[in-house]
């Protein structure tokens, strides 16, 4: 029997299906990057790819370095700034009771300075007279330094601030402190320091040198200076006038004796 196919090609189609059907792919990656290292043979090529896969591993560590760093140096920022908060108030408080510290040193001082130098001309008179030989008389005693007062130390005036564009640091207030102190501490030395002059008459030269070198012996007179001396006539006699100048000082402070005030109540 025979049978006629009036669709071409038909028959063809079914088989070539039927074949491809039968056909399977099957690919693995490790195929792949085999084949494609077997086609890299280039070394250059090669350097380049490790230089960048090290390059991208060193940025990667940087990075993660770098941010490390930056969290634990913001973290001391902020306790810095707490640290600074908390103890602003302390350091306030210190600085106010420096200053008030201060104060009452240069006021204790002067009131010590005074104190000490109330009995100045009592001392200078006792010694002088205990100085004083025979057959010699004194006709007048006085001051010829100005006179000085230890409460100027807290009116003196301060120290002018230098310039902003001078260049130099401008002084803190401990120094501008200590600075003070130290006016007021020369001020009240000099308080205790005065010059004087001493005139008498003598009827023995001897006697003058001798009062000289008493005076000079004494705990609280220094630089004792023979400024003139001349022979007058007093009451008909010829006598000898002189003009002494000396300085006090401070004395040792055994040679100080001090005893306590004691009142006796009225009765």
């Amino acid at each position: 029997m025979i049978e006629i196919n009036l669709l071409p090609g038909d028959g063809k189609k079914k088989r070539r299906a039927n074949t491809t059907k039968g056909l399977k792919f099957e690919i693995r990656p490790a195929d792949l990057f085999a084949g494609l290292l077997d086609k890299i043979t280039d070394k250059y090529l090669l350097g380049t790819i490790g230089a960048g896969a090290l390059s991208a591993l060193l940025i990667a560590f940087m990075f993660v370095h770098q941010a490390a760093q930056s969290i634990a140096l913001n973290a001391r920022v902020d306790k810095a700034v707490q640290d600074s908060a908390r103890f602003s108030a302390v350091l306030a408080a210190t600085a106010k009771a420096e200053a008030t510290r201060d104060s009452l040193y240069r006021q204790i001082a002067i009131i010590k300075s005074i104190d000490d130098t109330r009995y100045l001309w009592s001392h200078l008179m006792y010694e002088i007279s205990n100085a004083l030989p025979q057959y010699t008389w004194l006709t007048s005693l006085s001051q010829i330094s100005p006179p000085r007062s230890a409460a100027a130390a807290d009116s003196l005036p301060a120290a002018p601030a230098a310039p902003a564009d001078s260049g130099k640091k401008k002084p803190s207030a401990t120094d501008r402190n200590r600075a003070r102190n130290a006016r007021a501490d020369s001020v009240v030395a000099a308080a205790k320091e005065i010059k004087f002059r001493i005139l008498g008459q003598t009827v023995d030269i001897q006697a003058l040198t001798r009062f000289m070198k008493a005076l000079e012996a004494s705990p609280f007179i220094q630089n004792v200076q023979l400024t003139r001396s001349e022979v007058v006539v007093a009451e008909g006699k010829e006598v000898t006038q002189f003009l002494l100048e000396a300085e006090t000082q401070t004395p040792p402070p055994f040679v100080i004796k001090t005893v306590p005030l004691v009142t006796t109540p009225v009765q």
